[in-house]
């Protein structure tokens, strides 16, 4: 799967991100995701044109919100079995990936690979504030057939996120790395990270990158990457943590965007919506299946 180009810039977040850009953007991504195979035939247009409406089997952005859900969000609790299965979709690596298709490369940088992402690693140093968050991901195989899928053992997952502060290492924060890493996965093929809990910036919900990568050694170069996608967090649980002290900016941006209106999630957000459980005073924990 070809990576997805972004071109630089600065980080205005005032102004919508590169997969903000609606449907002419967002085609190409579509049109590489695996079940688009075939939109190129005469009913091809049409087909792309419905990518754009809620996925089949995912919960319906554009719909009230299930029973017991905040406005314009899923609840904390949100399961990833009550939904049909299927690949997880393929969406923008945004614009601040530092996986080399934009400017700088972490996945090539000594320490990278590690579990916790809250500091810097290498030649730099500092540490990213915020309230706790640990997030575990599963990458199973779902290509076969049969429906629990089979875990993805020695895949390799990179992650990275914004700081409380809405900003990104190794662009807004040229000096600092934090909150990026690479983990391989177990027998069950799940990798885990610890790091703090990321701040909702305007124009965007609540999320964290990832691409799944076939080996720990193919994850140097974002050529090699088997999926890039994103994992998003429930609105009560983002309400209570930007509530706390640092993460004042979160609140009105949180409010002026919604799942329906992300142009990442609007078309469906079931297979992303991570499981979260905890409190801001002991740390919070997010899980996400990612089926590939």
């Amino acid at each position: 799967m070809s990576p997805q180009n972004i071109e630089p810039g600065p980080h205005d977040h005032e102004a919508p991100e590169p997969h903000d850009l609606g449907l002419s953007h967002d085609l190409p991504t579509l049109l590489n995701r695996r079940h688009a195979i075939g939109l190129l035939s005469v009913g091809g247009l049409v087909a792309a044109l419905a990518a754009c409406s809620p996925r089949a089997g995912s919960a319906d952005a554009s719909s009230a919100p299930p029973a017991g859900a905040p406005a314009g969000g899923a609840p904390g609790g949100a399961s990833q079995t009550d939904v049909g299965e299927g690949e997880i979709p393929e969406e923008t690596n945004g614009p601040y990936p530092a996986d080399g298709t934009n400017g700088p490369n972490a996945l090539t940088t000594t320490g990278v690979v590690r579990s916790d992402i809250t500091s810097s690693f290498g030649d730099s140093s500092g540490t990213a504030e915020g309230i706790p968050l640990t997030f575990s991901l599963t990458v199973v195989d779902v290509s076969g057939e049969g429906d629990a899928g089979t875990p993805v053992a020695g895949a390799a997952v990179y992650a990275w996120h914004c700081d409380r502060d809405g900003q990104y290492s190794m662009y807004d924060i040229a000096d600092q790395n934090y909150l990026r890493g690479v983990q391989e996965a177990d027998a069950d093929g799940k990798v885990t990270f610890t790091s703090i809990f990321p701040a909702c910036y305007q124009g965007r919900w609540p999320h964290i990158h990832f691409e799944v990568y076939p080996s720990l050694d193919e994850a140097t170069s974002a050529t090699n990457r088997m999926r890039t996608s994103q994992l998003a967090l429930p609105q009560d649980v983002c309400e209570t943590v930007y509530a706390t002290e640092g993460y004042d900016k979160s609140i009105a941006n949180l409010q002026d965007v919604t799942l329906s209106s992300d142009m990442v999630f609007s078309d469906g957000y079931a297979l992303q919506m991570a499981k979260v459980s905890g409190s801001v005073s002991q740390g919070y924990t997010a899980t996400l299946r990612v089926p590939v």
